[in-house]
């Protein structure tokens, strides 16, 4: 074998190389089906994009879906105070807190729901089921009634959810899942630095009282109440402050995406403390939380686990509890 043939013989092989460990890689990332998979610790750092609603089947299934996708976007015309179906829930939609109807990257999308439930919810200490976390949005975020578990309208919802989620793997949760949480602050959040974020940012849509814009038939929000008797009440999970923080620094004003933000992730925890001090209808949450070793450091109310007060657990400054449970 001359010269030119052994490099070319190692080139060749190089190329295999690579392509052998491209497809490595792609296996370790993707099943057969071509589903999203986990790593050895469950997680993955691949982004869920949602399935085009021109996937969405034809026929009696296909109808099912898109009535779910009608619900989650206009939930308050079928379900709110005027309900065309039923008067379960505060005027508000799903998509308030799911935004595009639980499609948008780090907008509490829907992509984990398929492949997470049913889970152990150590919040109830009970597992729970997808209608059962449904129900637990209208009792909370929707501050309104639970939903008949085997009504059409939980059953297409379920659908929905089910059929954005179908090509994630059981057990998955994408990277772009959820919210986008911000790094703790070293001071506490500040309620009158808040104020004026929420002037210059948020009123515009919310309105200058916070109390949102209804449509003109009063059958919804175009833009949702942040506080008062039509918001979300304190046992939602945006009334916790990093949920909250990280839901707006990566979504608001209207338009925001989390690679393009309009603020800094101070004015995020700013004004976070600013709407969650407003007032709002109150959940009792007596059962919440019964192992006080899993309650998160911001969850509002006590107990706790450990001797920081209540302002403290709410407001922050959060980086001396984190210290303390890193000691446990």
């Amino acid at each position: 074998m001359n010269t030119k043939q052994i490099h070319f013989t190692k080139f060749r092989g190089g190329i295999f190389a690579i392509i052998f460990l491209l497809f490595i890689v792609s296996a370790l990332s993707w099943n057969k089906d071509g589903r999203i998979k986990s790593k050895k610790d469950g997680s993955t750092s691949i982004d869920w994009t949602a399935p085009s609603e021109k996937s969405i089947p034809r026929g009696e299934k296909g109808k099912i879906i898109r009535y779910g996708r009608e619900l989650i976007t206009h939930t308050s015309y079928y379900l709110g105070p005027k309900g065309k179906v039923a008067h379960l829930s505060n005027g508000m939609n799903c998509q308030n807190c799911h935004l595009n109807a639980g499609t948008k990257a780090f907008g509490l999308n829907y992509s984990a729901v398929a492949s997470s439930y049913p889970k152990f919810q150590p919040r109830g200490g009970t597992i729970v089921s997808i209608s059962g976390r449904i129900n637990g949005c209208f009792q909370r975020s929707l501050n309104g009634q639970i939903l008949d578990t085997a009504s059409s309208e939980m059953l297409a919802m379920v659908a929905y959810m089910n059929w954005l989620g179908k090509d994630v793997t059981k057990g998955i949760k994408p990277s772009n899942n959820g919210v986008k949480k911000l790094s703790y602050l070293s001071r506490a959040a500040n309620h009158d630095l808040g104020k004026t974020v929420f002037i210059n940012k948020c009123q515009s849509c919310h309105g200058p009282n916070g109390l949102g814009i209804l449509n003109k038939e009063k059958t919804e929000y175009i833009y949702p109440p942040l506080w008062g008797n039509n918001s979300y009440n304190d046992g939602a999970g945006l009334y916790r402050l990093s949920n909250f923080a990280g839901f707006v620094k990566n979504n608001m004003p209207y338009g925001t995406d989390y690679k393009h933000p309009q603020i800094t992730d101070e004015m995020a925890w700013d004004v976070a403390a600013f709407v969650n001090s407003q007032p709002r209808p109150h959940k009792d949450q007596k059962n919440d939380w019964k192992d006080l070793n899993s309650k998160p450091i911001d969850f509002p109310f006590g107990p706790y686990a450990d001797n920081y007060s209540e302002k403290q657990h709410k407001f922050g400054p959060f980086k001396p509890i984190t210290e303390v449970k890193k000691l446990e």
